[in-house]
C-alpha cells in the first residue's frame, strides 16, 4: 500500500469513526427524550399525577401492550422508571443538554439519588 492510499485511508477512517460515534450520541439521546416523554404522558395525561390503587394496573396494561409490540424496553420496570425520571428531571429544556452526555443507563443510575443538585453535580 502506497503512502497515498495509507493517508486516505486514514483520513476515511476518522471521518467514518466520527459520524459513528455522533449518531451514538443522537440515537441515545432520542432514546433518552422518548423515555422522559413517555414517562411525563403516564404521569400527567393518565394518573394525572396521582397514585391511586387503578393506576398500577393501568400502568401493568400499558407496559404489557407496549412490550408486545415494542420488547424488553417497555416492561413495568423500565416504565416506572420512565415515570420517575420525568418527575425528577421535570424541566425538558434542562434535560435535553444532558441527554447528549448522559446515555438512559446513566440517568437510571442517578433516579436513586435524594436532591436534583445531587444529580447534577455526579
Amino acid at each position: 500500500m502506497n503512502e497515498i492510499s495509507k493517508n486516505l485511508l486514514g483520513e476515511l477512517t476518522v471521518l467514518i469513526e466520527q459520524s459513528q460515534q455522533q449518531a451514538v450520541i443522537y440515537i441515545n439521546s432520542t432514546l433518552t427524550s422518548l423515555f422522559w416523554q413517555i414517562g411525563n404522558k403516564i404521569n400527567q395525561d393518565i394518573l394525572k399525577n396521582k397514585r391511586a390503587d387503578y393506576s398500577k394496573q393501568i400502568v401493568s396494561t400499558l407496559s404489557t401492550q407496549l412490550s408486545n409490540i415494542y420488547g424488553k424496553n417497555f416492561e413495568l420496570r423500565n416504565l416506572r422508571r420512565m415515570m420517575q425520571f420525568s418527575e425528577q428531571f421535570r424541566d425538558f429544556e434542562v434535560l435535553i443538554p444532558l441527554t447528549q452526555q448522559l446515555s438512559w443507563s446513566h440517568f437510571v443510575e442517578l433516579l436513586p439519588l435524594k436532591t436534583f443538585d445531587a444529580k447534577l453535580l455526579v
